[in-house]
């Protein structure tokens, strides 16, 4: 099993965009949107590094 380690700079820009993204949340207008969004962007991050989100969903 490979570990891969994150760089304090990596580290640094993940943090950033999580707090960028939740003051987005914040600040809009209409937050469920926003949140939708951002879940749909998050999904596509992982998905694109081959991450399988469905077992990550929350059921309603």
């Amino acid at each position: 099993m490979e570990v891969l380690e994150m760089t304090e700079k990596e580290q640094a820009t993940l943090l950033i965009d999580t707090f960028t993204n939740l003051q987005r949340i914040k600040a809009a207008n209409d937050r469920e949107s926003e949140i939708d969004y951002q879940i749909k962007a998050t999904k596509a991050k992982l998905e694109a590094l081959g991450i399988v989100t469905e077992d990550l969903a929350m059921k309603k």
